[in-house]
């Protein structure tokens, strides 16, 4: 009997200790959020921007509608016009010395950035910026300290685990919503890069750039987008950028100023049942090569249009958008090996990966390839750059043609109703411009001489001569 009871005893404080256990390190949603809101609030921040955006105006009364035969013969009289613009959105601190963190989009193209912290406002200036997962860095104008909040890891968040959303839209203070991770690893075409957590806690148009936080206080992803039906508020459906996706591009853009992804050199396709059934593979996986770039790592290394790649540095390629988010995430320079699927066959790479933003790829198009400079004429209140190869292809001009094209103009400076961005300079008072060099040389020895006329030829974008004469100050 004695021998029965002691085993009933050690049966029943095993099972105890495990349903405790179990029921302890399962996360239910507490009775409140508001100690947690408390101490998280004092961190995030409204964000709001200034940006000048170019228009072109018509001085006539009517407009021709698209497509008229008219449209093209009356664009020389159109003049350039300014309007501003603004946008809000919300970010985080993370470092005690003001260091923000927010979507591209929310400052993107910004003149003027303020972050309200706590009611106070202050002045800020982006540190890095990466449109490719829509993160920026911001730098708070101060030397006050501030209270930040710490990133959690993201990997070990699970789809059912409860999540706090706080946002700070359209400066009127915090605001906290709550609710769960609904799913893992969405990719909605958003960003390059897409690796979304999806939550259904309430994220508004103002909450993009704020932090998604777990119940231990900690920021597990980067608040971005919503659907939205008809602009019709949160459904319920949000997306935030992983936390660890996240925090390598933020120490890259602190250290550095920019992005330093890896680059392999590739064009993918996915590999659907048809190719693996051709191919011999167990499975539809991996990434499958279209395309090689010439001069890549990728090249160099013997890897080929028709290749499959199944393994990247160590890391099993599942499907083909598993491959640029391994590769971009990959330090610069590491030697890696890659197990490819060639004619039915296994075979093992190594090669040492590049720089993406270096590549020739990536320049070609972001338009950086051989882009001349932008130079600014400050007497004239004009942009101009030299004319680039392309230009001269563009617009069937000799290739010894020489001037100064006109990229922006302020509606201040003289020559803004004789002249629109896209003409090119030519002359000024009688002397030959070859250049922007050249243009900003001879502008500013007229100006010192007092000349109060200047007589300037030019090309418009119909590649049409003319003469004009403005008077300056």
């Amino acid at each position: 009997m004695r021998s029965y009871l002691k085993k009933f005893v050690v049966f029943f404080i095993f099972f105890n200790l495990i349903f405790f256990n179990l029921e302890s390190r399962a996360k239910n949603a507490p009775s409140s959020f508001a100690d947690l809101a408390e101490k998280l609030m004092p961190s995030v921040v409204n964000i709001s921007t200034t940006q000048t955006i170019q228009t072109q105006s018509s001085p006539f009364p009517f407009q021709f509608p698209p497509g008229s035969p008219f449209e093209d013969m009356f664009k020389e009289f159109q003049r350039p016009s300014e309007r501003k613009a603004n946008s809000l959105g919300s970010g985080f601190v993370i470092k005690k010395d003001g260091t923000v963190i927010t979507n591209n989009h929310v400052i993107a193209n910004a003149d003027d950035i303020i972050v309200r912290v706590n009611n106070k406002e202050y002045q800020a200036k982006v540190v890095g910026a990466d449109p490719y997962a829509d993160v920026a860095v911001l730098k708070i104008d101060s030397a006050e300290s501030f209270k930040p909040v710490q990133f959690g890891n993201s990997d070990n968040a699970r789809v059912g685990d409860w999540v706090v959303a706080i946002g700070n839209p359209f400066g009127l203070g915090g605001t906290v919503t709550s609710g769960i991770i609904s799913a893992r690893n969405r990719d909605v075409g958003l960003t390059r890069y897409d690796d979304f957590i999806q939550t259904d806690a309430s994220i508004n148009q103002g909450n993009s750039g704020g932090p998604l936080f777990n119940l231990d206080g900690k920021v597990i992803g980067i608040n971005t987008a919503i659907i939205a039906p008809g602009q019709t508020g949160s459904i319920g459906i949000g997306f935030a950028i992983p936390s660890n996706a996240a925090s390598n591009i933020i120490d890259q853009l602190i250290k550095y100023g920019e992005t330093k992804r890896g680059w392999l050199g590739v064009r993918i396709q996915q590999v659907t049942k048809e190719i693996a059934e051709i191919q011999k593979l167990e499975e539809p996986k991996g990434a499958l090569i279209a395309g090689v770039s010439e001069g890549s790592p990728a090249e160099k290394s013997g890897i080929k249009p028709g290749d499959i790649i199944l393994e990247f540095d160590g890391k099993k390629i599942k499907t083909m958008r598993n491959l640029p988010k391994i590769v971009a995430n990959t330090e610069v320079g590491k030697n890696v090996q890659i197990k490819v699927w060639r004619n039915k066959k296994l075979m093992t790479k190594r090669l040492t990966l590049g720089r993406l933003e270096s590549s020739k790829d990536f320049l070609a198009e972001n338009k950086k390839l051989d882009k001349p400079k932008q130079t600014e004429i400050e007497n004239l209140k004009i942009s101009v750059r030299d004319l680039a190869a392309e230009d001269l292809t563009e617009r069937k001009l000799d290739k010894n043609f020489k001037g100064a094209l006109v990229t922006d103009i302020s509606p201040k400076s003289p020559l803004s109703f004789l002249i629109s961005p896209g003409d090119i300079i030519v002359e000024l008072q009688g002397e030959a411009i070859k250049n922007a060099k050249d243009l900003e040389k001879i502008s500013k020895r007229i100006s010192n001489n007092s000349k109060k006329t200047l007589l300037i030829r030019f090309i418009n974008k119909r590649n049409q001569p003319s003469y004009g004469t403005v008077k300056i100050k």
